[in-house]
C-alpha cells in the first residue's frame, strides 16, 4: 500500500479558482452586485424624494399656520374670554344677525372705549356730574346700534322676499327638491338673502331638517313675512301639495306688503326725525348755556336741587323720545 501523496495548498486553491471561474458563480455575483446597486440607487432616490416632500409639507403647514395667525382678528384673547359667558354668546348671536364682521371681543373693546370716552368728554365739556349720564347713554347707544343694524338687515331681507319666493317657485316647478332650490336661491340672490340662504343650505347639507334650518333663519331675522314663507315651505315639505301655487300667491302678497311698508315709512319719516331732534336740541341747549355763562353747569349740578332738576329734565327727554318713536312705529 502506497502512502497518499500530499497535495500542496496552492494547487488546491488554483484548482478551486479554476472551477469557480469556469462555473455559473461569476454571473450570480455580477447579478447580485447589479441588483444591490440598483436597489441602492432606488432607495437613495426614494429617500431624497420623501425628504423633499416632507420639507414641502412642513413649509406649507407652517405657511398656513402663519396665515391663520395673520388672519387672527384683533382682541382674540378677549373674544375667547367673552364667549365663555352667556351674555357673550348672546352678543355673538346679535352680531351674527346684523351681518357684521365684528367679533364679540372687538365689540366689547369698542363698547368699553366708547363708554369711557363719553364719560371723560362729558365730564370735561359739561361738568363731572354728566360723566356717568353720558356713559349710560353711550352704552344704550351701543346696544341700540346693534338693534338698528339688525332691523335694517331684516328690512332688506324682507324686500328680497318676493324675489326669493319667485326663485323657489320656479325651481320647484322645474322639479327640483327644496334643498336644491334653496341652494340655487342662495347663489342667485344678493346679500343679505343670499348669505342667509347659504347658511340654511349648509345646515341642511349637514343633516338638519328643513324645519330646523328655516327655524334658525326665522330666529335670526324675525318678521311676519318670513314667518309666512317659512310656514308655507315647512307645510309643503311635510304634507306636500301645490307648493308652486302657494309660492306664486305669496309672491304677489309680499310685493303688495313691500309697497305698503314703503309708503308707511315715507309718511312717518318726519316723525322719526323729530324723535331724534328732540334730545339733540336738549344737549345743544346745555352747550349753549355753558358757552354763554361759563361754569353755569358746574354750579347747577353742585347742589342737590340742581341735580334733581337735571335728572328730571333728562328723564322727560327720554320719555318724549320713547313716546315719539312708539307713535311712529306702525306694524304692517
Amino acid at each position: 500500500m502506497t502512502p497518499a501523496t500530499a497535495v500542496p495548498a496552492s494547487a488546491t486553491w488554483t484548482t478551486g479558482a479554476a472551477r469557480f471561474s469556469s462555473g455559473p458563480y461569476p454571473l450570480l455575483v455580477l447579478a447580485a452586485t447589479v441588483l444591490a446597486l440598483v436597489l441602492g440607487v432606488w432607495g437613495l432616490h426614494a429617500w431624497r424624494g420623501g425628504r423633499a416632500d416632507r420639507a414641502a409639507l412642513v413649509e406649507r403647514l407652517a405657511g398656513d399656520l402663519g396665515e391663520e395667525r395673520a388672519r387672527q382678528p384683533a382682541f382674540a384673547a378677549l373674544d375667547r374670554r367673552v364667549r365663555r359667558y352667556a351674555w357673550g354668546r348672546r352678543l355673538a348671536g346679535r352680531l351674527a344677525a346684523t351681518g357684521s364682521t365684528l367679533t364679540p371681543g372687538q365689540f366689547t373693546a369698542a363698547f368699553a372705549g366708547i363708554v369711557a370716552g363719553a364719560w371723560i368728554i362729558a365730564a370735561v365739556v359739561f361738568a363731572p356730574f354728566f360723566g356717568p349720564i353720558a356713559a349710560i347713554l353711550a352704552g344704550w347707544a351701543g346696544y341700540s346700534y346693534l338693534a338698528w343694524r339688525r332691523r335694517v338687515r331684516t328690512e332688506r331681507f324682507i324686500a328680497q322676499l318676493p324675489d326669493l319666493a319667485r326663485v323657489l317657485a320656479n325651481a320647484t316647478q322645474a322639479g327640483l327638491a327644496l334643498r336644491t332650490a334653496v341652494s340655487m336661491a342662495a347663489e342667485e340672490l344678493d346679500a343679505p338673502a343670499g348669505e342667509e340662504l347659504r347658511q340654511v343650505a349648509d345646515a341642511m347639507a349637514l343633516g338638519h331638517s328643513v324645519e330646523d334650518a328655516l327655524g334658525e333663519l326665522q330666529l335670526r331675522l324675525p318678521s311676519r313675512e318670513l314667518i309666512v314663507l317659512v310656514s308655507t315651505l315647512v307645510l309643503s315639505s311635510r304634507a306636500g301639495g301645490s307648493v308652486v301655487e302657494s309660492l306664486r300667491n305669496l309672491t304677489v302678497t309680499l310685493e303688495e306688503r313691500k309697497e305698503t311698508r314703503r309708503e308707511v315709512r315715507t309718511q312717518m319719516s318726519q316723525v322719526t326725525v323729530t324723535a331724534y331732534a328732540v334730545p339733540v336740541i336738549g344737549i345743544g341747549s346745555l352747550l349753549l348755556l355753558d358757552r354763554i355763562m361759563p361754569g353755569s353747569l358746574a354750579a347747577l349740578t353742585g347742589s342737590t336741587v340742581g341735580r334733581i332738576c337735571v335728572l328730571v329734565a333728562l328723564g322727560l327727554y327720554v320719555v318724549g323720545f320713547a313716546l315719539i318713536r312708539r307713535m311712529s312705529r306702525i306694524d304692517v
